[in-house]
C-alpha cells in the first residue's frame, strides 16, 4: 500500500493514498512515498515511473540485505535496519529492514512490515512542514536517526537481563541452565552483525555533501554515527558480561561438584571402618558370636556405633563438614 506526503510551495503538508502521485513530484514540491508490503505490481510501478535500477528493485523484493549505500545516477539507494523487542520473549528481537530511494526532490521508502520508528517520523512529516521543508535528505536523516534511537531500549533491556543473571550467579542463587544466557548472546551476535554494516553506511552519508544530500544533513549524520558507535560499544559490553557470567556459572558448578565429592569422601571414610568391623565379625568361626560369647557381640555392636560418631566429630573439628 502506497502512502504519499507532498509539501508544495504553499508550505502545507498534504497526505494521501492516491497511487497517481507515485511519481516524481512537480517543480517546487517535495514528496515522500512510503510502501508497506509491496508486491511485484507496486515495485513495477516504481520502476516505470522513477526509472529505478532493476538491481535496486530486486533488493526491495527480497528484504535480506545488509545495510549499504548504492549510487544510481541521480538518486541513492540505501538499506538500513532497526530492532524491536519480540512480544513473546524479551530476549529475542525483531529485525526491520527499510529500503530508501533518495532523489533531489523525493524520498521513497519500502519495507515489508510497519516500523514504529519510521511511522513516528511519517506522522511528524504529515503535520510539521519543517521535516520535508528542509529537503528529502532531512526526512531520511530523521528516519535513520529514529531507527537508531529505537535500538537503545532493546539494548537496555538485554543489558538488564544479563546483569540480573550475573548477579544471581555471583550470589549463588542461580540454579537454572544457561539456555537463557545463550539466547541473549545469540541476539547480541545478530545485532552486531547488522550494526557493523550500518556503521559504514552512516559514515558514508556523513561524508557526502553533494546532491541529493546536503552539507547540513551530512553534518547531522555524524551525530547518528556516534549513536551507532554507542550501540556497538553497548553490544560489546553486553557480550563481555555474558562471557563473565558463563565463566562464573561454570566456576560455581565446579565448586559445588568439589563440595559434593568432599562430602562423599567423608561418607566413604565413615563407612569404611564399619565394613571392616562387620566383615571381621561375620567370619564363620565358632568362637565368635552368637554361639559362645556375648561379650564379643556387644563389642562389635559398640564399635559399629562408636567409630562413626568419633569420625564425624573429628571431621567436624577439622572443619571438613
Amino acid at each position: 500500500m502506497f502512502k504519499v506526503i507532498d509539501l508544495g510551495p504553499e508550505g502545507k503538508p498534504e497526505e494521501s493514498e492516491d497511487a497517481s502521485r507515485v511519481a516524481p513530484p512537480p517543480a517546487g514540491t517535495v514528496r515522500w512515498i512510503d510502501l508497506v508490503r509491496g508486491d511485484a505490481a507496486s515495485l513495477d510501478l516504481l520502476r516505470s515511473r522513477f526509472q529505478f535500477h532493476p538491481l535496486a528493485l530486486e533488493d526491495c523484493a527480497t528484504f535480506e540485505m545488509r545495510s549499504k549505500v548504492d549510487e544510481y545516477g541521480d538518486h541513492l539507494f540505501i538499506v538500513f535496519h532497526t530492532f524491536t523487542r519480540a512480544p513473546e520473549d524479551p530476549t529475542y528481537i525483531q529485525v526491520h529492514e527499510v529500503h530508501a530511494f533518495l532523489g533531489e526532490s523525493y524520498l521513497v521508502t519500502v519495507h515489508d512490515n510497519p516500523v514504529p520508528a519510521t511511522e513516528e517520523i511519517w506522522r511528524r512529516a504529515a503535520s510539521d512542514p519543517r521535516v520535508l521543508g528542509r529537503g528529502p535528505s532531512w526526512a531520511l536523516y530523521c528516519t535513520v536517526d529514529a531507527m537508531i534511537d529505537a535500538t537503545f531500549p532493546v539494548l537496555e533491556s538485554l543489558m538488564e537481563k544479563v546483569e540480573s543473571v550475573e548477579e544471581q550467579v555471583l550470589s549463588g542463587g542461580w540454579r537454572r541452565g544457561l539456555g537463557e544466557v545463550f539466547s541473549v548472546r545469540s541476539t547480541l551476535v545478530s545485532m552486531r552483525r547488522i550494526m557493523r554494516p550500518a556503521r559504514d553506511v552512516v559514515a558514508i552519508l556523513s561524508r557526502r555533501t553533494e546532491a541529493p544530500l546536503s552539507e547540513r544533513t551530512a553534518l547531522h549524520f555524524r551525530d547518528v554515527q556516534d549513536h551507532v558507535l554507542r550501540c556497538l560499544e553497548t553490544i560489546e559490553e553486553a557480550d563481555h558480561l555474558i562471557t563473565n557470567t558463563i565463566d562464573a556459572h561454570r566456576s560455581a558448578l565446579a565448586n559445588r561438584q568439589n563440595e559434593i565429592m568432599a562430602k562423599l569422601t567423608i561418607f566413604s571414610a565413615v563407612f569404611l571402618p564399619l565394613g571392616f568391623i562387620v566383615g571381621f565379625w561375620g567370619q564363620n568361626f565358632d568362637a565368635l558370636p552368637f554361639h559362645s560369647s556375648t561379650i564379643m557381640a556387644v563389642l562389635s555392636l559398640g564399635l559399629c556405633a562408636t567409630v562413626p560418631i568419633v569420625l564425624i566429630v573429628w571431621f567436624w573439628w577439622k572443619r571438613w563438614l
